[in-house]
């Protein structure tokens, strides 16, 4: 096996295909990259078949911190449980990819993409698709390939579409669509975009399966060099599962009693109608046919199901609840569900129940982020939970899986455009779905919900959103799409196809489609009809709560933020950190202190203005005219300091202590006492002189030395005398200057 290398440039960016060095074990390789971000694609696939009634793939990307030459996060210093980002590469990968396998197929395989080059201008997730293809052709293993994924963006200044943008690119755009297929259909789709129309949507996508067609060329080109240098690609035979005739007649035989079982609006009425119809199919073959045929049952059983679901819609224009194609469930809304928390929001549509609970805090509690892109921390985080009870059944709760992660990031993007920025709210923000019921669609019912909890909770969105998620069946020549899908049409349906947006367009699309005959005439039937549906079911949101609260809950956090002095940052902040740690827990808030002087102060009630007339006090500065209720702290020959607030002090001169001359402050003031003083000077290094309001008279004999009743000092020749220089007080410190009020 030689070394094969392949460059080429594509929409005005370099990629590189190679195999034939690394990983020579597996089943097949590829390396691939995007000018310099490196992806390396392995897969392998078992020998011996596996026993089971499905086509167990498994797909991972290994996020190595070294491909951007950083160290991971955390005590042990090594990769640990895939990050979000991760989990959803290994999404993007594995849902084109799992539908182009034959049916039957029940080999094992795994797909391993390894990042080596982070570059922090080319995403690494894309080219990851078309290196799993590359992979899987070279290995001789069947499916539908080629594959390719592509990233569109747009320009927002030009209108440009743009194939596999760079970050910097991405941040000028308006669209962030990926999708993937092959050059004659499209598999798979996910997308967020700033209220994108439906017709420029559908333009990108048709656009993107160009794109898709040019890459799959590409690696067309690479298979017909590999051969040429390492001969012809050895195509591996697998078994793949047989229908067994004799099993799907007589299972078949019972399609008019799947077709009475399925007419059944409740969910779980029906699944038990299903299943006893099921099991009574079962008990006709005896022991011995059941161990012989324990695959070939179970599947005719699904198909059968499948059979008379889709033949139902397409034959009498009604679906298995009795709903029209493009008829909602009922929907059902609720605000301000729970107390204390800081908003909620309760939606219901058919047998789909979603709570979403809002917490609101200081822009530090953002999500920091530990991968290979140049993203260190995102404000706003959308978390998404399916509890086993949500469809009545016992489970393991434990960490969220792959699904959860990927339905909490598609409501993300699509409440992500609507938020205010942070310099408007400067929150951070989570809101979390919990799944209370589940019958389909569940990802759009939390995006529902999820808005009225930021609504009820007082965040100024720009406008609200709603989300449906649409459903397609092919069947016997006929093409029907169906609106708000329940759970058995997305599983025995040719289309999951999830929109949500605003009245003025799209914020985010996500479409798993299993039809290879699904057109663009389609899709835009489907838009259509899912902008309606949106329309419908936002309508029903804004009869209970119009528009977000004026005021945020009364236990949410304050947040306000002020400037300081950059040189007073070290008084705030005090001496390790003294000062600042005493206001926090003085007034139970939280204080930010940024270098460019922003003071971000958060906390409930009244605290934060504690909190803030506490950080005024420190970086006060005493101004001219002035006037305070001052204590004095020291006395001198020349005068006395006085402590204005703070660690602020003046300097009260002798001669402003009382009216009349006074030789001694302590015949007039001592430390301790209360004085009111009005600031008359600061000079240019801050110190401050002051001026005695209310001045009382000179105690009687004060400042009589040159008089009678007091002797008089000897005087001493002129030489002897010490040179005084101009403003010094005699008492080896400098007089304030006078100011004489007209």
């Amino acid at each position: 096996m030689s070394l094969v290398t392949k460059t080429f440039e594509l929409y005005g960016k370099t990629y590189t295909l190679e195999a034939g060095e690394l990983a020579k074990q597996a089943t097949g390789a590829a390396l691939v990259k995007q000018a310099d971000t490196t992806a390396l694609v392995t897969v392998v696939v078992s020998k011996e078949r596996k026993n089971y009634d499905f086509f167990p793939l498994t797909v991972d990307f290994n996020e190595k911190m070294y491909a951007a030459g950083r160290i991971p996060g955390g005590y042990l210093k090594r990769e640990g449980r895939p990050s979000e980002k991760a989990t959803l590469t290994a999404r993007m990968i594995d849902r084109p990819i799992r539908p182009s396998f034959p049916d039957g197929f029940r080999n094992e395989v795994q797909i391993v993409a390894t990042s080596l080059v982070a570059d922090q201008k080319n995403p690494i997730d894309v080219i990851c698709t078309m290196g799993a293809s590359l992979a899987l052709t070279l290995g001789g293993v069947p499916f539908e390939g080629p594959l390719a994924c592509v990233r569109i963006g747009r320009n927002k200044e030009t209108g440009e579409f743009i194939v596999n943008p760079t970050y910097e690119e991405r941040e000028n755009s308006d669209l962030d669509l990926e999708l993937a297929g092959t050059r004659d259909f499209i598999s798979m789709v996910e997308a967020g975009a700033e209220e994108v129309t439906e017709d420029d949507m559908l333009a990108a996508m048709r656009f993107g399966q160009e794109a898709i067609g040019a890459f799959c060329d590409a690696q067309l080109a690479f298979v017909e060099e590999w051969q040429r240098v390492n001969g012809p690609i050895q195509q591996k035979e697998y078994e793949l599962d047989q229908p067994v005739p004799e099993v799907e007649e007589r299972i078949f035989a019972h399609y008019d009693e799947m077709y009475a079982a399925l007419s059944d609006a409740d969910k779980l009425s029906r699944i038990a109608h299903v299943e006893e119809l099921k099991e009574r199919i079962r008990a006709e073959f005896t022991e011995e046919e059941q161990l012989a045929w324990e695959r070939e049952i179970p599947v005719n059983l699904k198909k059968l199901e499948k059979k008379a679901m889709r033949t139902m819609v397409v034959e009498t224009g009604e679906r298995v609840d009795g709903r029209a194609a493009d008829e909602i469930r009922p929907i059902m809304v609720k605000d301000s569900y729970l107390p204390l928390v800081h908003g909620s929001g309760l939606f219901q549509r058919g047998q789909t129940q979603v709570l979403s609970v809002l917490s609101l805090g200081m822009l530090s509690e953002g999500q920091r982020l530990d991968t290979i892109e140049p993203v260190d921390g995102k404000r706003y985080m959308h978390q998404y939970n399916f509890p086993p009870f949500c469809t009545g059944e016992t489970g393991r709760i434990g960490a969220p899986k792959r699904r959860e992660i990927g339905h909490g990031n598609l409501a993300e993007r699509a409440l992500l455009p609507v938020l205010p920025d942070e310099t408007e709210f400067p929150y951070a923000i989570r809101v979390v779905s919990e799944v209370m019921e589940s019958n389909g669609s569940s990802s759009m019912a939390s995006t529902c919900a999820s808005c009225l909890a930021l609504m009820d909770g007082g965040v100024p969105l720009k406008r609200p959103v709603s989300g449906i998620a649409m459903g397609l069946i092919q069947e016997e020549g006929k093409t029907v799409v169906l609106s708000d899908i329940q759970g058995i049409e997305d599983f025995l349906g040719d289309m999951d196809f999830k929109v949500t947006g605003t009245e003025r367009g799209i914020t985010a699309l996500q479409m798993d489609n299993k039809a290879t005959g699904l057109t663009f005439e389609i899709l835009k039937t489907a838009l259509e009809q899912s902008k309606q549906g949106r329309a419908f079911i936002l309508g029903k949101m804004l009869e209970v709560i119009p528009a977000p609260r004026e005021q945020l809950r009364s236990s949410a956090p304050r947040i306000e933020t002020i400037m300081v002095p950059v040189d007073k940052i070290r008084d705030i902040i005090g001496k390790g950190g003294d000062t600042i740690r005493g206001i926090q827990d003085g007034t139970g808030t939280t204080i930010n202190v940024d270098q460019d002087g922003s003071v971000v102060v958060g906390g409930v009630g009244d605290s934060v203005n504690a909190a803030i007339d506490q950080i005024k006090e420190i970086i006060r500065e005493p101004e001219i005219g002035e006037v305070y209720d001052g204590t004095v702290v020291t006395v001198k020959d020349f005068g006395a300091f006085v402590r204005l607030f703070g660690e602020h002090d003046g300097l009260l001169h002798i001669s402003r202590v009382a009216e009349g001359r006074v030789d001694r402050v302590e015949d007039v003031l001592n430390v301790g006492d209360s004085v009111k003083v009005k600031v008359i000077e600061v000079d240019d290094k801050g110190k401050v002189s002051l001026d005695r309001l209310d001045k009382p008279q000179a105690p009687e004999g004060s400042g009589k030395g040159s008089g009678e009743g007091r002797p008089r000092r000897e005087s001493r020749d002129r030489s002897e005398r010490p040179r005084r220089r101009p403003g010094d007080n005699g008492h080896g410190g400098r007089a304030p200057r006078r100011h004489h009020e007209g």
